[in-house]
């Protein structure tokens, strides 16, 4: 079987790609083969790689690729979370089913359209920028029809008080793109976001408690990936400081799926979000997202659907991937297909 790697810029390591069509659909079956890529990436030398994504062409007439995402967790080979997304990992994969001849040459102008089977999301790439192993582009997560602003609640209500470290805190829980945990970063004790960008283990294993409690809340494995956590600041002229904690330490700068849900969270009052984007006199428009690897915008459109507003697409710009390369993974590779199996038999016999 040929795997791919593709590293899209601000994320906490690249992706392999796989075809989803030479994978097992029984789950059981899944995780074993999955461990098995694990264990052949560890022995080459990488064991950072912890985004895996399944794609293969789409039989929806309004898709080109069905995606599906899966966190491989670092307590073990076999250790994996099906649940959430990963924007940046939409993105390698359309990268690498381009090389892998699911998709046609990007170019720029065009759109690939994504159907992310974990939690139905649709994903529209659209490819600014085109090179031999590089590609630029704006992604928009859109919502077909709306969905009403309150619905991405996960919780039924803007702010939920969590209990952690024997300390009530105030958080909100929204969903879209990912399940996430906002929370003030003051009341975690960071003054502003020079503190916050410089907190090291005491703040990421009070954060890393806090998602726990929400997991709990949630009734969801503490154990997992998801929901994500983010700690965020007003700044000044209308944007928002930011620091996520990701799979396994801190975000190296915020996760797409992430500028995404905190984009929707700003226009929901009552939240976290929606109060610090006041604070920061945000108004209607772009919104500007500050972490410790560099800034971010952020495009939220909204309409009316039975008098209340209902998000219809959030929007992000200037996400650069670039194609690291294909390579044969030895314990798949009876699940080659022929054409590939007899390619690779003839270079073999050629060198």
């Amino acid at each position: 079987m040929i795997g791919h790697l593709a590293y899209a810029t601000g994320s906490p390591c690249p992706t392999v790609v796989l075809d989803a069509r030479r994978l097992s659909a029984d789950e059981g079956a899944l995780r074993r083969e999955l461990t098995e890529v694990r264990r052949y990436l560890s022995e080459a030398g990488g064991s950072h790689v912890l985004k895996i994504a399944l794609v293969r062409p789409s039989a929806h007439p309004l898709f080109d690729l069905d995606y599906r995402f899966v966190q491989a967790l670092p307590d073990g080979p076999d250790r994996f979370d099906f649940r959430g997304s990963c924007g940046h990992s939409i993105l390698s994969a359309v990268v690498s089913a381009e090389r892998a001849g699911m998709l046609p040459a990007l170019t720029p102008g065009g759109r690939v359209r994504v159907n992310v089977l974990n939690n139905g999301d649709s994903v529209v790439c659209e490819m600014e920028e085109t090179g031999l192993n590089e590609v630029r582009f704006t992604v928009y997560f859109v919502q077909p029809v709306g969905i009403p602003l309150p619905e991405l609640l996960l919780t039924a209500e803007p702010c939920t008080e969590l209990v952690s470290d024997g300390v009530s805190r105030t958080v909100s829980l929204v969903s879209t793109g990912n399940p996430y945990t906002f929370v003030d970063a003051r009341g975690l004790g960071i003054r502003d976001h020079t503190e916050l960008f410089a907190a090291g283990d005491e703040l990421f294993a009070r954060m890393a408690r806090l998602r726990v409690a929400a997991a709990g809340r949630l009734g969801w494995s503490p154990d997992g990936a998801f929901p994500k956590i983010a700690a965020i600041l007003p700044e000044a002229s209308g944007r928002i400081a930011a620091r996520a904690v990701s799979v396994p330490g801190w975000h190296p700068t915020i996760a797409l799926t992430g500028a995404v849900c905190l984009g929707a969270a700003t226009r929901i009052p009552g939240t976290v979000a929606w109060r610090i984007a006041e604070e920061a006199g945000h108004a209607d428009g772009p919104l500007g997202i500050t972490t410790p690897g560099g800034r971010t915008v952020v495009t939220v459109a909204t309409h009316e659907i039975g008098g209340q507003p209902s998000l219809t697409w959030v929007g992000v710009g200037r996400k650069h991937v670039t194609h690291q390369g294909s390579f044969v993974l030895e314990p798949l590779a009876h699940l080659q297909f022929e054409e590939i199996a007899q390619c690779l038999a003839l270079s073999a016999a050629s060198v």
